[in-house]
């Protein structure tokens, strides 16, 4: 038997056999990671970087709404963000002094920001909670 380990996505269509078969409950070993045990890549990278980031459309919000966002904000908003996650929220208003940011908590995404002028006019849908932080 080869120590070598087949990868099939990079095989080009056409040049090899029908793929083995796999059992009901198997689960396909890669010899580069059997054995190993701990969080994923992903879990890694998100608590490296961590905190809450911001979609394209919310920087453009930010800009022209002239809304600053020091790192007190942000630690703020990030708090909110670990509050609404904790009760299960999955899109929140978080309020941050007098600025209102629409997150996607799975994502930990803020979607749109909004002043307190423009508050006034603005309609929150779509949204499962309210977090003052």
């Amino acid at each position: 038997m080869s120590d070598v380990f087949h990868n099939p996505a990079l095989t080009p269509p056409g040049l090899s056999g029908p793929a083995p078969v796999q059992q009901a409950g198997d689960t396909p070993q890669n010899p580069l990671t059997q054995g190993v045990r701990g969080p994923s890549f992903d879990e890694l990278l998100r608590k490296r970087v961590g905190g809450v980031h911001f979609s394209k459309h919310a920087v453009q919000r930010l800009e022209r709404r002239r809304i600053e966002v020091d790192p007190s904000t942000m630690a703020r908003l990030d708090a909110g963000v670990q509050r609404a996650a904790s009760k299960g929220a999955r899109d929140s208003v978080i309020f941050v002094d007098s600025t209102a940011f629409v997150v996607s908590v799975q994502n930990r995404t803020v979607v749109t920001a909004v002043d307190r002028e423009h508050m006034r006019e603005h309609v929150f849908t779509n949204i499962d909670s309210a977090v003052i932080a």
